[in-house]
């Protein structure tokens, strides 16, 4: 699949949490994790479990950092 997001990650999903309707998956990248909240259907339609090679996209218009 191509895609013109230029932040894309490979990963290995390190942990899926599911909710009541949401999900939080994360994935293990080089050189940290990410955290995703998705949606508990898409968790379903991409049968997302611990071990699976995954790629985290990242498109943002813009990205927050605030100190005390």
């Amino acid at each position: 699949m191509e895609l013109s997001a230029r932040n894309q990650l490979r990963g290995t999903v390190a942990a899926v949490k599911g909710g009541a309707v949401m999900a939080e998956v994360t994935v293990d990248v080089a050189p940290g994790s990410i955290t995703a909240a998705i949606t508990d259907a898409s968790r379903d339609r991409l049968q997302l479990k611990e071990g699976d090679s995954v790629s985290v996209i990242i498109k943002a218009t813009e990205v927050m950092i605030a100190t005390p």
